[in-house]
């Protein structure tokens, strides 16, 4: 019994270790994921600042903007929206990533406590066995031991008659 606890204790303590080097990579993952979305703002920060100049350029006569001006302008603030749609794709992808996790974690702690049922139910279950086994030993003992005293009075009430019919057949001789 001693094993079965043992070995279902180092099973335990293996999938925790492999568990917590999977949340360990995840992690990684997930934080990578972060900084590709920070990277995503600062350069968005960046094409904001760009815009924001290109905006205050006035290259034209008496200080108007050119179409030049105005297509350089519109052109950042395209790449402005291509970086605000990348944003919001990468942040799909992490708020996916952790909803994912969350999953996992769900699944994991449901699997841990399936498995500590698991455990508690096969050693209640050995537990009762092994009562079971003690009382068995403890009337078979008893069974034997009843057996004996039975064969130990057949013997003496044999041996018994024997020097009563010895004792008898001396008798009738003399």
């Amino acid at each position: 019994m001693k094993k079965i606890i043992l070995g279902s204790l180092l099973c335990f303590f293996c999938a925790s270790i492999f568990a917590q080097k999977k949340i360990n990579a995840d992690s990684l993952a997930y934080q990578l994921q972060r900084k590709k979305i920070n990277d995503l703002l600062d350069r968005r920060k960046e094409k904001f600042g760009q815009y924001d100049e290109s905006l205050s350029k006035h290259t034209g006569i008496f200080g108007l903007q050119t179409k030049k001006d105005i297509r350089k302008s519109n052109d950042i603030l395209m790449d402005i929206v291509k970086t605000d749609d990348n944003i919001f794709v990468e942040l799909k992808v992490l708020l996916d990533y952790r909803t994912v996790q969350q999953q996992q974690v769900q699944t994991h702690s449901v699997e841990a406590t399936n498995n500590n049922l698991g455990f508690m139910s096969a050693i209640n279950r050995l537990r009762q066995q092994a009562d079971q086994l003690k009382q068995d030993a403890i009337k078979e003992k008893q069974h034997q031991e009843k057996t004996l005293r039975t064969y130990i009075i057949i013997f003496v009430l044999m041996l018994g008659s024997i020097l009563y019919l010895l004792m008898r057949k001396r008798a009738v001789k003399a």
